[in-house]
């Protein structure tokens, strides 16, 4: 991807900025903005903490949670919203793409009280899928081969489907799953266009 300057592509930007230091200061700062900030679906409901479907998005669970959904925000991102879909429409798209992916969570676990979830990686998830479904036929590496974007893209949700019920790691992949769908069915309403090329 070619170097776009912070002015081409605003919204993004900001969301790049925010959450790499968001994240970073709960991890090594002050751990207490987890605590504020997690989406925690049994006290979700009970103590009305709404807005931590969105905080939530803001801080990641380590390092290497943080560094690989900023590395696939990065790729997609920028020139989404620079070239494709401009900042009103990424602003939503992201923004939709955290709500709508943790509301399976939020259903699921709603009387776990020891369940939490957090990271961008649903919103990221409809990132990489408005991307993929105005461009796919764009190469993308699964490891070292070369596949067509829409080909990694229903891998990836066969992937997500199946490892929703059967893997027992605490890994949010309801929120991939949904947040792709989010991605995907949001671009081809703006674009349908889209939708009737690659059909």
């Amino acid at each position: 991807m070619n170097f776009l300057p912070i002015h081409a592509a605003p919204i993004a930007s900001f969301i790049f900025l925010i959450t790499l230091v968001t994240s970073l200061y709960a991890l090594y700062v002050d751990n207490r903005v987890y605590q504020q900030f997690i989406l925690h679906p049994y006290y979700f409901f009970r103590k009305k903490k709404y807005y931590t479907i969105i905080t939530s998005g803001l801080v990641h669970a380590g390092l290497l949670h943080l560094i690989l959904n900023m590395i696939t925000y990065y790729f997609a991102a920028f020139l989404l919203e620079a070239v494709f879909l401009g900042s009103v429409r990424f602003l939503l798209l992201y923004v939709l793409g955290l709500i709508i992916s943790d509301i399976p969570s939020l259903i699921r676990y709603r009387n776990r009280p020891e369940y939490r979830s957090l990271g961008a990686s649903g919103a990221v998830s409809a990132v990489i899928f408005s991307f993929i479904a105005l461009n796919p036929f764009q190469k993308i590496y699964l490891y070292i081969f070369p596949a067509p974007a829409w080909l990694f893209g229903v891998l990836y949700l066969i992937y997500s489907f199946f490892a929703a019920k059967n893997d027992p790691r605490p890994i949010n992949h309801d929120a991939h799953l949904w947040g792709a769908l989010t991605g995907l069915i949001l671009t081809w309403i703006w674009f349908p266009n889209a939708l009737f090329s690659l059909i």
